[in-house]
């Protein structure tokens, strides 16, 4: 098993996990210096002492880069080798990453070691999970306890589906969980400690910023759905009072705006534009067909009570929610064989980083990676064979 450490200016904490981790049979340690400077480099040489390989960005890319590197490396120098990721900052303990490596199987497509929020918690930081995991369950219908958690475990063989996801900084971990959603993958929780250290003073996620780069798949598909929206609105008002018909200009104008949010949609929001357009677009036209009735049953509902803009307004509140869910589950899915095919190269543009390079001279491990059937439990239920 690898466990996978991205760390941007770490302290001593990082070096402290690779020791505890280093006295766990089969068990090797693969540390991303995300562009720390040299300023950090004890820290590093210290890890990559205590038996980790570690690896370096020249300069700072995000954590999503990182754990891409990481990924990348792990397909070509550890095949078969499933992995678990965990976070530089002590907000791991050596107990919880063991269980959540021992929770992968060959049911599991991706394991998450999920935090109550209990005890002493930073109030941005409860709130901030709640309202997460709450948006997350609104507009995909999967319930996920913590949509934050940096404890993530993922069999070898979803490495080349990994590569693949994008993003760059921390929103890639929420377009991971939002691409496993969507691609009907199986997630399992494993419940771990919460653990804040100095009130998170060592977080490097900003509030407001990085929220929002998280946040930014739904963002984009509430600006799609807007934007067809107001093709929809300006149409249904022009048309109506020329045709004196409402269920024309109904009609009329949610083919005109359909078109508009399924391109968006295609390209911007659920990337799956190098798809197979047509299954798509027959997807796509049965929903729409479905939501073009639902729209006029409300609208003709709703018209003589509130007056067409009122009725408009909460008719498109009502469908979004459920447009964003079925769109993601049902119109722009890719096959399950390639979602689940090998791993790409590493310095295959898919992966979506460079080669990467030692931070240190290559250190001599403590021992080498275990290939038997020994090892953490994990690797005993799980078998050590590439996947």
């Amino acid at each position: 098993m690898i466990v996978l450490v991205p760390a941007y200016e770490p302290d001593h904490r990082l070096p402290d996990l690779v020791r505890d981790l280093a006295g766990v049979e089969g068990v090797q340690v693969v540390v991303v210096d995300d562009g720390s400077g040299l300023e950090h480099a004890a820290v590093f040489a210290d890890a990559a002492g205590a038996g980790a390989e570690v690896l370096a960005h020249a300069e700072n890319r995000g954590k999503g880069a990182a754990l891409r590197t990481g990924f990348a490396h792990v397909a070509v120098h550890h095949p078969g080798e499933a992995v678990v990721c965990a976070d530089s900052d002590g907000q791991h303990t050596l107990l919880d990453i063991l269980r959540v490596a021992a929770a992968l199987d060959d049911d599991a497509d991706m394991v998450l070691g999920v935090r109550r929020f209990t005890g002493t918690v930073p109030l941005r930081s409860r709130l901030g999970n709640r309202v997460a995991a709450g948006l997350f369950r609104l507009v995909t219908g999967t319930p996920v306890t913590d949509t934050q958690t940096g404890l993530r475990g993922y069999p070898h063989r979803m490495l080349g589906w990994l590569a693949r996801v994008p993003g760059e900084r921390f929103e890639y971990e929420q377009n991971l969980l939002l691409r496993a959603s969507r691609d009907g993958l199986a997630i399992r929780e494993v419940e771990i400690a919460t653990v804040y250290l100095e009130s998170n003073r060592s977080s490097h996620f900003r509030p407001l910023w990085d929220s929002a780069r998280v946040l930014r798949p739904l963002l984009a598909f509430a600006a799609a759905s807007l934007a067809g929206f107001a093709v929809d609105s300006l149409l249904l008002f022009a048309l109506y009072p020329l045709l004196g018909s409402l269920a024309a200009a109904v009609v009329l104008a949610r083919l005109a705006s359909a078109g508009v949010n399924f391109l968006a949609n295609r390209h911007l929001v659920f990337g799956a534009g190098a798809d197979p357009l047509w299954p798509a677009v027959r997807r796509y036209a049965l929903l729409a067909a479905g939501v073009l009735v639902a729209n006029l049953a409300l609208m003709e509902l709703l018209t003589p009570v509130t007056g067409v803009v009122a009725a408009k307004l909460a008719t498109e509140g009502m469908l979004l929610a459920a447009g964003y869910l079925v769109q993601s589950r049902l119109v722009f899915v890719r096959p399950v064989s390639a979602r689940t095919q090998g791993p790409a190269s590493a310095g295959s543009t898919s992966a979506g980083a460079a080669v990467p390079v030692p931070a240190t001279p290559a250190p001599t491990p403590r021992r080498s990676p275990s290939r038997d059937a020994g090892g953490t439990p994990a690797a005993r239920s799980r078998g050590r064979g590439p996947r």
